[in-house]
């Protein structure tokens, strides 16, 4: 047995809650995974993961083991590019998430640059409105927007991101435009939640302490930040969102920015990982260059 490789397996199976899923991120038989995983448990002399029909499960030894594995095989990784200084060499899977809006609008167009800098280095970039579990799913790194949760992770910060009120031209002919926080009574927001059935507070403006909310119109709620933003294009109502990704259709004359003076708090965007003793270079490499490149995206 690869004792090693099956480290390897046993932490992504971990991970990822499931031999399925595990065998098509590594591009391995299911059979391998759990003959591996078998022979490793045998050696120890201790059950690692508990097994189901629905999903899989640390045991308390195999939540301490997994936690030495990770750090062992960190390690290993660093070890292996320690005086490796050309970026060519740089090589290995790096599993990041972002919300899709900032991978699309400008991280995105930016990363052939970093990709053709380092050729070794295998990206997959998850991109959705859902809060992914960063050690559960096997991240290296995520970027969040918005206030963090004390989630036992290290976070980065990267800056803020201004938000603005917005409407479609469309919306503004047919209905007005609200020049003062009392006309928002006559008016429509496209609400938006990540969990459908949970009504937002309402339009949001920072006062200079604090934040409130004005309760509004508004009869179309939705979870996805693409959906928030079409919404708005065909004439829902208003929409609160970054003025970087919204600065294309503003340009274009598709949206209209409103109340200018009445904005929201601007949201803080950071960069979350993992607390491990030894970040491998590769993920090092590439939160230098994120946040390198976030500083002409935030504030």
């Amino acid at each position: 047995m690869d004792k090693i490789q099956a480290m390897q397996v046993f932490v992504r199976v971990a991970e990822l809650q499931s031999f399925t899923r595990a065998a098509e991120s590594m591009g391995l038989p299911k059979g391998s995974l759990s003959r591996q995983l078998q022979s490793l448990e045998n050696m120890m002399g201790v059950r690692l993961l508990h097994r189901t029909t629905r999903r899989v499960q640390l045991t308390q030894d195999g939540q301490v083991y997994y936690e030495r594995c990770r750090d062992v095989l960190a390690t290993l990784d660093e070890m292996d590019s320690l005086f490796q200084h050309d970026p060519a060499t740089l090589s290995g899977r790096l599993r990041v998430d972002m919300p899709v809006s900032m991978a699309c609008d400008y991280v995105l167009p930016l990363l052939p640059g970093f990709m053709q800098n380092y050729p070794g280095i295998e990206l997959e970039l998850s991109s959705s409105d859902r809060r992914v579990d960063v050690v559960r799913e096997g991240f290296d790194c995520v970027v969040r927007v918005g206030t963090l949760e004390n989630s036992g992770l290290i976070a980065r910060p990267l800056g803020k991101l201004t938000i603005i009120n917005c409407a479609s031209l469309d919306y503004l002919t047919r209905f007005g435009t609200p020049t003062t926080l009392d006309d928002l009574a006559s008016h429509a927001m496209v609400h938006y939640s990540q969990q459908i059935g949970v009504q937002p507070p309402g339009f949001e403006f920072f006062d200079g302490k604090i934040c409130r909310y004005i309760k509004t119109g508004g009869t179309v709620t939705v979870n996805s930040t693409e959906t928030y933003r079409a919404a708005c294009l065909a004439g829902l109502g208003i929409i609160q969102v970054p003025e970087r990704g919204a600065r294309k259709a503003l340009k274009e004359k598709k949206l209209v920015e409103i109340l200018p003076h009445f904005r929201a708090e601007p949201m803080p965007v950071s960069l979350i990982y993992p607390h491990r003793r030894n970040l491998t270079r590769r993920v090092q490499v590439f939160m230098d260059w994120l946040s390198q490149a976030m500083k002409h995206y935030v504030v």
